[in-house]
C-alpha cells in the first residue's frame, strides 16, 4: 500500500485553504476554502483532524474527507489545540475585564470533541504556556498554577489528582512517549540563590531527594527544555537578556544536560558566542547545537556530551533534523540569506547547498523527502509566499501572494511515527520545471588596501573551519583537544615560513654545526648524516601517504580503521620531522 499524501494548510489574509503536497501540489478538493481571515490553525498530533477559527466560529473537520466534526461559536478564539488522542479541544481567548465584571470571564475552556460539551473553563491571563499539557495517552495533564503544578488524570477536570509546589516554579515539560511520565521544572534564582532544573517521574513528588535529576546554575533569566523522544534526557539552554562584557546584544547562553538516570553535566562548546538553535536527533542518541560568533559553529553531541562531528564554521543560525533522523538541514535565516546546507546524517557527506532568500519559516514534511520554505507576515510584508523542495535542493513547487495580499503561516500535517519509512538518500538533484537554487561560491569581502593582494593569515577577517570528523575510531582515541589543534597549526605554519624563507632568501649558516645544504637540480637534499636523511625521507614518506588519506576522507571516502589511526599521528610526525630538520 503506498503512503498517503501529506496535506499542508495555508492561512494568510486571502483565508484558509489545504493544498495537497508532492507530487499533485494542488488544492485539496475535501476541504472548501475558508475566505474569512482565520486567526489560528492546527491539526491534531496524528493528523487527523484540523481545526481553525476564523472570528466567527472554531471549526473542526475529519482531513480525509472534509467532514465537520464540530463548529463552536467563539468568535473571540485566538488559539487552538488538540489533545494527543484528539479527544479534547483546547480554545483561548485574549482575557478581558469590564466595570460590571472586574473579575473578567474564564477564558480557556476544554471542550470534548464528541459531544461538543465544555468539560471545564479556567481562568488564563498570560498566553505564554496557556494549554494544558498532555501525555500521550491523555492519562494525564497538567497546568501551571500560581507557583503550582496542577495534575488531572483520564480529562477529568474537576478533580486535581495531584500536585507538585515549588515556590516560584516557571516553566515545566510534559516527556512524550509512553507511561510512566516524567517532568521538568525550572525555578529561577532570586537573592543570590542559583536557579534549577529538577526532573520528576509521577507522582512521586515528595522533595528534591525524589527527583530523577537536579541541576542548578547561575546566570539564567530564562530556560528552553527540551525531552527527548525516549524521554531519558533533557537538554537545558538558559539564557540571560544582558551579557555582561558586552561582547554580545543576545545576553549569554549555556547549555546544560540532564539525564533521569540523575547524569548532568554542561555542554562545552569550542566557540564563544550566542545559542541559536538546539535540536535532538529522532534518534534521542544525539544532539546538534548552532552556536558561536558568526560564522557560526555547527557540532553534533553524543549523550556523553561528547562531539561527535564538526561541520565547521558557515551562515548558520538554525538547524533541523528529517523525521526519520537520516538527514540534517543547517540554514542561515533571519538576518542571514537563508542559505541551507543539507547532510547525510549516516556518511557525514553534503548533499546540497540550496537557498531560500528572505525566507522566515522553514519545516520538514512528515515523508523526510519534501520540506517547505515560507516568506510569512508580520515578520517580512513583501515579497511573501511559499516553496515545497525536494531535499537535493530542486524547488518543485512555488507560490506567490498577489500584491496587496499576505501570507501568515504554513503547516503541514503531522502523521503517527512509521508513517513514512527512512528512504536511501540520493545525491543527484529531483527533477523540476523550477530548478534548484543551489548557492554559488560567494567571494569574502575584502577592504580596498587588502585588494590585488595576496591573502595572508593577517588579512583574514575571520577563521573558517572546515567540516571535521571527532567520532574515536576506537575505545582508547580522543579527538584533539582545542589546544593541542591550535599548537598544530602553528607548528604547521613555522615549518612553511621556514620553507618559504629557506626557497626566497638563502642564509649561510650562522653556526658550524652541520645543516642541510641549499638543494640542487634534481637530488635529494642531505643533512650529513646517513641515519638522519633516511629518518627524514621515511617521515616525509609517511605524511604524504596522511595527505592522500585526508584528501579521501574530505571526498567522502569510508577510511578503514588503521587508515584512520595513521591520520590522528600526523601531529606527531611533523614534530618529529621538524626536529630533526632543525637539528634538535
Amino acid at each position: 500500500m503506498a503512503p498517503p499524501t501529506p496535506n499542508l494548510a495555508v492561512r494568510g489574509s486571502q483565508g484558509t485553504s489545504v493544498l495537497l503536497g508532492p507530487p499533485n501540489c494542488k488544492e485539496n478538493a475535501a476541504f472548501q476554502r475558508d475566505n474569512r481571515k482565520s486567526k489560528f490553525m492546527v491539526f491534531s498530533k496524528d493528523g487527523s483532524l484540523f481545526g481553525w477559527c476564523n472570528g466567527d466560529k472554531v471549526n473542526v473537520m475529519k482531513v480525509v474527507d472534509g467532514t465537520i466534526v464540530q463548529s463552536l461559536d467563539l468568535p473571540k478564539t485566538a488559539m487552538l489545540e488538540f489533545s494527543p488522542l484528539g479527544t479534547v479541544l483546547a480554545t483561548w481567548q485574549p482575557y478581558s475585564k469590564t466595570q460590571d465584571n472586574p473579575q473578567g470571564e474564564t477564558n480557556l475552556h476544554l471542550w470534548d470533541l464528541q459531544t461538543g460539551a465544555c468539560l471545564k473553563s479556567f481562568y488564563q491571563k498570560k498566553v505564554q504556556g496557556w494549554c494544558p499539557s498532555w501525555a500521550d495517552d491523555e492519562s494525564i495533564s497538567v497546568r501551571n498554577v500560581n507557583n503550582e503544578l496542577h495534575f488531572f488524570e483520564n480529562n477529568n477536570f474537576n478533580t486535581i489528582a495531584n500536585k507538585l509546589h515549588l515556590q516560584k516554579v516557571s516553566e515545566f515539560v510534559l516527556s512524550p512517549g509512553p507511561q510512566p511520565s516524567k517532568v521538568a521544572v525550572y525555578v529561577p534564582g532570586s537573592k543570590g540563590a542559583p536557579s534549577f532544573v529538577r526532573l520528576y517521574q509521577y507522582p512521586n513528588f515528595g522533595g528534591p531527594t525524589c527527583a530523577l535529576a537536579n541541576k542548578s546554575f547561575f546566570k539564567s533569566d530564562r530556560v528552553t527544555m527540551l525531552w527527548n523522544n525516549k524521554a531519558t534526557a533533557v537538554l537545558v539552554t538558559a539564557s540571560t537578556e544582558v551579557d555582561k562584557t558586552g561582547a554580545s546584544y543576545y545576553g549569554e547562553q549555556t547549555l546544560h544536560y540532564l539525564a533521569i538516570n540523575g547524569e548532568s553535566a554542561v555542554v562545552q562548546l569550542p566557540k564563544n558566542g550566542p545559542i541559536y538553535d538546539v535540536v535532538w536527533s529522532p534518534s534521542s542518541s544525539e544532539f546538534c547545537v548552532v552556536y558561536g560568533f558568526m560564522p557560526a559553529k555547527a557540532t553534533v553531541f553524543n549523550l556523553k556530551c561528547d562531539p561527535v562531528f564538526d561541520f565547521g564554521t558557515g551562515p548558520r543560525n538554525a538547524a533541523f533534523y528529517s523525521p526519520q533522523g537520516h538527514i540534517l538541514v543547517l540554514a542561515g535565516f533571519g538576518n542571514l540569506r537563508g542559505q541551507m546546507e543539507v547532510w547525510d546524517m549516516k556518511k557525514y557527506k553534503q548533499v546540497s547547498k540550496p537557498q531560500a532568500p528572505d525566507a522566515t519559516y522553514f519545516s520538514w514534511c512528515p515523508d523526510g523527502e519534501h520540506i517547505v520554505t515560507a516568506t510569512c507576515s508580520p515578520r517580512l510584508r513583501v515579497s511573501n509566499g511559499y516553496k515545497i523542495w525536494h531535499y537535493t535542493g530542486t524547488v518543485l513547487y512555488k507560490e506567490d501572494s498577489p500584491e496587496g495580499t499576505e501570507l501568515w503561516e504554513v503547516l503541514w500535517q503531522p502523521f503517527p511515527e512509521g508513517t513514512f519509512p527512512e528512504r536511501p538518500i540520493k545525491y543527484q538533484a529531483a527533477v523540476s520545471e523550477l530548478g534548484t537554487t543551489e548557492a554559488k561560491p560567494a567571494q569574502a569581502y575584502r577592504p580596498p588596501a587588502l585588494r590585488n593582494k595576496p591573502a595572508t593569515a593577517s588579512s583574514k577577517l575571520h577563521e573558517e573551519e572546515p567540516p571535521q570528523n571527532l567520532k574515536p575510531s576506537s575505545a582508547g582515541d580522543k579527538p584533539l583537544s582545542k589546544t593541542a589543534l591550535k599548537n598544530q597549526k602553528k607548528r604547521e605554519a613555522k615549518k612553511a615560513a621556514k620553507q618559504e624563507a629557506k626557497t626566497d632568501e638563502p642564509q649561510l649558516p650562522s653556526d658550524p654545526a652541520p645543516t642541510c645544504p641549499a638543494p640542487a637540480a634534481g637530488p635529494t637534499p642531505t643533512c650529513g648524516d646517513p641515519e638522519t636523511d633516511k629518518k627524514i625521507k621515511n617521515l616525509k614518506k609517511k605524511l604524504k601517504a596522511i595527505e592522500q588519506l585526508k584528501e579521501q576522507q574530505a571526498a567522502g571516502k569510508t577510511l578503514e580503521k588503521n587508515q584512520i589511526e595513521k591520520i590522528q599521528k600526523e601531529a606527531q610526525l611533523l614534530q618529529e620531522l621538524e626536529d630533526l630538520e632543525l637539528g634538535v
